[in-house]
Formats: structure tokens, sequence, C-alpha cells
């Protein structure tokens, strides 16, 4: 037998291992980036930090992450898989807008509850991190397409109308579930329940 042809499945298996350990250190880096964006914030998350919380060498950081742009859509695409936001599809199927505002803020206030400590961070930091307005761009859409969503269906036109969407929007905004919640000291049920209430009670009498 062939030397060359022998040793063909042993390159293949050390390059199947060497892509498996690359694989599992870049996700390491990933998580510790993650860990200190939530903990101390981005600003404040430096290359040696991620490094020693990773336990590899800062050079290995930039080896998997050249800038950090490529870093922050890693951390921003790990932690979205494991905090997903609500499916706007469901909230479309409900046909009541009323309802469909209720349901939405009980599972959107939610998401704000599990995944505050990393959107106080964020939300900070972004003026100062030029990285992470990629990240909070493509948020700042999934809201635009939810308040059309929570919109639709609605009996207000003209200015009434834009005045509603304006409304939404601010019940649906992070800094709105801070400040009943966090401020105000709200239970999230009496959030939901007080911002769904405003809504019902602005509808157009008939």
């Amino acid at each position: 037998m062939s030397p060359k042809i022998s040793e063909t499945p042993k390159r293949r298996y050390r390059k199947r291992r060497r892509a498996e350990q690359e694989d599992r250190t870049r996700l390491r880096i990933t998580e510790a980036a993650v860990d200190l964006h939530g903990s101390v914030g981005p600003a404040k998350t430096t290359v040696s930090a991620i490094a020693q919380q990773a336990g590899v060498q800062r050079a290995t950081v930039y080896r998997h992450f050249p800038d950090e742009e490529a870093l922050f859509a890693a951390c921003s695409a790990h932690w979205m898989a494991a905090h997903p936001l609500p499916d706007l599809e469901s909230w479309a199927a409900i046909e009541d807008p009323d309802e469909r505002l209720h349901a939405a803020l009980e599972q959107l206030y939610a998401w704000y509850e599990r995944g505050s400590y990393m959107l106080e961070k964020t939300t900070r930091d972004v003026a100062t991190v030029p990285a992470l307005r990629s990240s909070m761009e493509a948020i700042a859409a999934w809201f635009e397409a939810a308040t059309e969503v929570l919109v639709k269906g609605r009996p207000e036109r003209g200015t009434r109308r834009r005045r509603v969407r304006a409304a939404i929007g601010h019940a649906l905004s992070f800094e709105t579930w801070r400040s009943l919640v966090g401020q105000q000291g709200l239970s999230q049920e009496e959030a939901v329940d007080l911002i769904a209430g405003l809504s019902r009670s602005s509808r157009p009498t008939r």
C-alpha cells in the first residue's frame, strides 16, 4: 500500500480535530466576551480581560476576531440565540388589537426581565462603542416591525393613528419597562395591565 494513501485518513482526522479545537476556542472566547459585556459592559471589556477569562493569549483572540466588529457580531449572535426576541408572527395571528398588544407586552416585558443585565450595559455603551451599533440597529429594526404589527387593525386614523403608533413604540421601549418595573416598582403584570389599559382608554368613541 502506498504511504501517501495510508496517511490520508490520519491527515483528515488531524485536520478535523484541529478544526474542532479552533471552534471550541472561538466559542470560549465568545462566551468570555459575552460574560464581560453583561457584567462590566462593552466599553470596559478589554481584549486582555477576554483572553484571561477564556484562558487564551491575546494573540489568539485577535486570530479569531481581528477587529471589534467581528467580535461584537459573534457576541450578539451568541446572546440572541440564547435570548430570542418574541415571535412577531404569533403576535400578528391575534386578530383583536388590544389582545395582541397585551400578549406582546407580556412576552416582551418578560424578555426584558431575563435580559435586563445585558440590555442596560449595551444601551448605555452604544454611544461610545461604535462596534455595537450594527447589532443595536438590527434590534431597532425588529422593534420597528413589531410596532407595525401592533398598529395593524387599529381603528385610529390620521393624527390620532400617528399618536397611537408613537404610544405603542414608547410602550415597547426598554426604557419604559425599566421605568415602570425598575424605578416605579410595578410588577410585570401591573406594568402590562397599565400600558394595555391606557391603550384601550385611548380608543375613539363612536
